[in-house]
């Protein structure tokens, strides 16, 4: 038979020679032994309820999370929409902006167009004119036309 280690220490229960202070002590390390593993017991019993609490709060952390990001989610939707209803309102002036500024080219051509069609300034050729007269500025009337005839 092996020998016990000396950590252990085993009682031959078949001796019947065990005196009132062996029986003692040994229920006295047993009580002891009782006691620590009670104690060891309860921490990991402890332990445990920590762990199944821990399991828990992320649970409760994601929920608080995934909120977050759905209001944060909501938000962001609502900014899009108004920059959305920003850039048509700003298309729309820039279409506007562009028919004006047509208008202003067609102006533009349609002057340049007349202003060729004119008379240089200096030119004083016509009705109202004397054609062999210096440039003095005396026009010709009726009045004039008649004490010439």
């Amino acid at each position: 038979m092996a020998k016990p280690s000396s950590d252990e220490e085993v009682f031959d229960f078949s001796n019947t020679e065990f005196t009132r202070e062996d029986l003692i002590t040994a229920l006295n390390e047993m009580v002891h032994e009782y006691k620590k593993l009670s104690q060891t017991f309860e921490e990991v019993k402890a332990k445990n309820r920590n762990l199944k609490n821990s399991s828990a709060e992320p649970s409760t952390v994601q929920l608080g999370e995934t909120d977050s990001l759905q209001i944060e989610l909501s938000k962001l939707k609502t900014e899009n929409e108004s920059w959305r209803l920003k850039s048509c309102e700003l298309e729309s002036e820039n279409e506007r902006l562009k028919e004006v500024m047509s208008s202003w080219t067609q102006s533009s051509v349609s002057l340049s167009k007349l202003q060729e069609a004119q008379k240089p300034l200096d030119d004083k050729s016509g009705l109202g004119f004397n054609a062999g007269e210096s440039s003095s500025g005396e026009t010709c009337t009726r009045s004039n036309l008649a004490h010439d005839s």
